[in-house]
């Protein structure tokens, strides 16, 4: 007599509680399959689409490094909600699912992987209202949460001692009712902390009133039957990138940034989008045909360096939009540093030659945020930061790592043993980190240069 696997039995239970339409053919198992399944929902710091139609976020990368590594292919199954994202695992339709949290009540139904970051989950508000101290504040008004997630089941657990506490759970992502929240559409939305900081560069009118429950854990989900093989080539896999820095590296591209602007900085960079960037553009576009640097990224160096200001002048004796010592006017061949598009163009393809001139090895965005230090503090100190990193065990080709070096080249201990001295890099720090945060709201509100743009060359 023939039997039925506990496994289809798990695939017939899935599909009945996902609700499914038609039962999905399940994927091979692991290890018969040249083809890893990624089960996965959007979101705007782990997984999302790029400006080149593609995907990028924490999620893809991770997962994309692991396929590699086992020499497989990738396939993303992107669902609407969280809940739906579940029980498709639960339904083997995919190989692991990643970017979600489980509900505590359901954790017995699948198996996790190890622990790489840790959420929080947090009440957001706008800030032109009174700021709720707990709970019983959001009581009488609209609270808007995304359907099928974690945060309702929270929401419940509060609603058992707050029994007036109401929401309404909703076809949309976190992403989509912050920005109703900026608007001033919702009185209040449940989202993740990386969520909302990165909102914020977006709409500085957003705020955390408070923390919804404990911070969870972010690792990678397996259903109970998931392959032997999968878990323990995922276990060397997070042990491999923890220990080698490719995990910190990964966080540090996409999150590292998120806490360097104030409220201030972004309502004024917004403010002067609108007013002065318009003027400036057309140098910006020239600087990118010039220099094959995205003018989105020039023009946020700009804006730190000067505030878009094209007589900007300081007690150094640097001036000009870009900020250009004599020195590199002189080398780039600039007649007058205060004339906008001289300066533009002569700052673009400065940051040009300093990627260049790094070695071939470092890989992008490592390049391109260690060029913008290299601008601000000089290529020697780049060195005498490589060579520190060298000395205390970090790695010279992140800049992560280098994050960590270019402030203690102020330091006496560490200057007197480099080549190029002392210097205060604390600041390329600085700079750098804000230009990424820059560079993140252009990319929000202006597209890349069109390669058909007339009057560019």
């Amino acid at each position: 007599m023939r039997t039925t696997s506990p496994r289809f039995i798990l695939i017939i239970l899935g599909c009945l509680l996902s609700g499914c339409d038609s039962f999905k053919k399940p994927v091979p198992p692991f290890g018969t399959t040249h083809e890893l399944v990624i089960i996965t929902v959007k979101h705007s710091v782990n997984f999302y689409k790029n400006t080149n139609g593609g995907y990028s976020g924490l999620t893809y990368d991770l997962a994309t490094e692991f396929a590699r590594e086992l020499g497989l292919k990738t396939r993303f199954v992107v669902m609407q909600r969280p809940d739906q994202a579940l029980a498709a695992l639960q339904a083997q339709q995919g190989h692991i699912a990643m970017g979600l949290q489980i509900p505590d009540n359901q954790l017995i139904r699948f198996r996790l992987g190890p622990v790489y970051q840790q959420i929080q989950h947090q009440i957001a508000y706008n800030t032109t209202q009174p700021k709720p101290a707990d709970f019983t504040h959001l009581i009488g008004k609209t609270t808007e949460i995304p359907a099928g997630t974690i945060y309702e089941t929270r929401l419940s657990n509060i609603k058992q001692l707050l029994p007036d506490l109401k929401w309404l759970a909703v076809e949309t992502s976190s992403d989509h009712l912050l920005v109703k929240l900026a608007e001033d559409v919702i009185t209040f939305t449940v989202a993740d902390s990386l969520q909302i900081k990165r909102a914020k560069h977006f709409y500085p009118n957003l705020g955390v009133a408070f923390n919804l429950g404990e911070a969870t854990n972010s690792c990678w989900i397996f259903s109970k039957f998931s392959e032997q093989a999968l878990i323990g080539k995922t276990g060397q896999f997070f042990t491999r990138i923890k220990r080698d820095g490719t995990l910190n590296q990964l966080l540090d591209r996409y999150n590292g940034h998120l806490h360097r602007l104030e409220e201030a900085d972004i309502r004024h960079f917004l403010d002067d989008m609108s007013a002065i960037l318009p003027n400036l553009r057309k140098h910006f576009y020239q600087a990118e045909a010039l220099t094959d640097i995205d003018w989105r990224l020039i023009a946020a160096l700009s804006y730190q360096e000067s505030l878009w200001d094209p007589l900007a002048t300081s007690r150094t004796g640097v001036r000009g939009i870009m900020m250009l010592t004599k020195d590199t006017a002189k080398r780039m061949k600039v007649a007058n540093r205060l004339d906008a598009q001289q300066s533009i163009l002569a700052g673009a393809r400065y940051l040009q030659l300093l990627k260049k001139r790094l070695p071939q090895r470092i890989t992008e965005p490592d390049r391109t945020w260690i060029a913008l230090a290299a601008y601000n503090q000089g290529y020697g100190h780049i060195i005498d930061a490589r060579t520190l990193a060298r000395r205390i065990n970090l790695k010279p080709d992140l800049w992560i790592d280098l994050k960590k070096t270019l402030p203690l080249l102020s330091k006496k201990k560490y200057f007197d043993t480099l080549k190029y001295g002392r210097t205060r890099g604390g600041e390329a720090v600085i700079l750098t980190e804000s230009v990424r945060a820059y560079y993140d709201i252009m990319k929000k509100y202006h597209p890349p240069l069109s390669p058909n743009l007339p009057g560019l060359h």
